[in-house]
């Protein structure tokens, strides 16, 4: 299974990209708010993206997904576990970012949800319902480069290693946030409960 791929740009269309890796030349499916960054590449530029590849008996083609970050991937999983959200709709959806869709499952802002293309009352009722209380950690990716990785020492390093490696803060500030969280509640003992922590920290600061 295809997992992630690296190579050059020698195509692209409203919704995918032909990305060449190694003499193959791949098709892969973009959603929109995905499409926005790779807008600004052209031709001949290097890209690469985390798949979700798809596959099965009604599916016998495979589909190819692309993602910048690993958590977008991991959300995308999440998100098409919701009853009638299959993957090529989930695609169509995804017309905001992972981390405006996760705050609104989070806070249950159903109005939100149904500017997600396809997506009405009854399926965001049917998003929040299945997914509330899980996006905490995706609430909190951003956009950016991406810092060197910090060992897993312990479950504060675990949760700061996500926060830099497959949510795009930068180092400083993933430690800021978590010794924020830890000032809060310095008895959390737990990698969930951290960055549940994290989560809500940043929310009282917007």
């Amino acid at each position: 299974m295809i997992a992630y791929l690296e190579g050059t740009l020698i195509g692209k269309k409203e919704d995918r990209v032909v990305l060449l890796a190694n003499q193959v030349g791949y098709e892969v499916l973009i959603p929109s708010f995905v499409m926005e960054t790779v807008n600004a590449k052209s031709v001949g530029d290097a890209v690469s993206f985390y798949i979700y590849y798809h596959q099965t008996e009604r599916q016998p083609k495979p589909v190819l997904i692309g993602f910048h970050l690993e958590a977008e991937r991991e959300f995308f999983q999440q998100f098409i576990s919701v009853e009638a959200i299959g993957p090529l709709k989930a695609i169509k959806a995804l017309n905001l970012s992972v981390r405006d869709i996760a705050r609104a499952i989070e806070s249950k802002n159903i109005e939100l949800l149904k500017r997600l293309n396809g997506i009405g009352d009854r399926t965001a009722r049917k998003i929040i319902a299945s997914l509330c209380g899980k996006m905490g950690k995706f609430a909190l990716i951003k956009d950016g480069e991406i810092d060197e990785q910090l060992p897993s020492e312990d479950f504060v390093h675990q949760v700061i290693g996500v926060l830099v490696d497959q949510l795009g803060h930068k180092m400083n500030e993933a430690k800021q946030m978590v010794d924020a969280a830890m000032k809060r509640k310095p008895l959390i003992s737990n990698p969930e409960d951290l960055f549940d922590e994290v989560y809500r920290g940043e929310m009282l600061n917007e």
